[in-house]
């Protein structure tokens, strides 16, 4: 199960961290990815983050903005978002993969948390 939090209302350029903690699996078993749905929009790839934390990679938009980090001693990964922007706007979702390699592919993660919500007004 994944649980995801630290969401809500925040201007233009301001920051969040959110959480997703993981419980009932091996935590350092798995890749992490955080994925966003705006309104009307398809979900898109946000980041990811190997099982050593080792492996990391971000989608063009929020390269060098957000920062993507886990604790497997707490089973928690987390996600820095930084100088946000209206367009950032959306539900973000953690998720856990056991593939091989990690993957931007949403297909690749097989368990998901219920979102936290990120509001940035302008």
């Amino acid at each position: 199960q994944l649980q995801a939090s630290g969401g809500g209302l925040v201007q233009a350029g301001g920051s969040l961290r959110l959480s997703c903690a993981a419980s009932g699996c091996i935590f350092s078993n798995y890749n992490m990815g955080w994925f966003r749905q705006a309104p009307g929009k398809e979900r898109e790839f946000v980041a990811l983050i190997s099982r050593s934390g080792a492996i990391t990679s971000y989608a063009d938009s929020v390269k060098g903005l957000f920062n993507i980090s886990r604790d497997n001693a707490k089973n928690t990964v987390y996600l820095q978002t930084n100088s946000l922007k209206p367009e950032d706007t959306a539900v973000y979702y953690c998720a856990a993969g056991d593939s091989i390699v990690v993957s931007r592919r949403a297909r690749s993660y097989d368990y998901w948390g219920q979102g936290t919500l990120v509001t940035v007004s302008s």
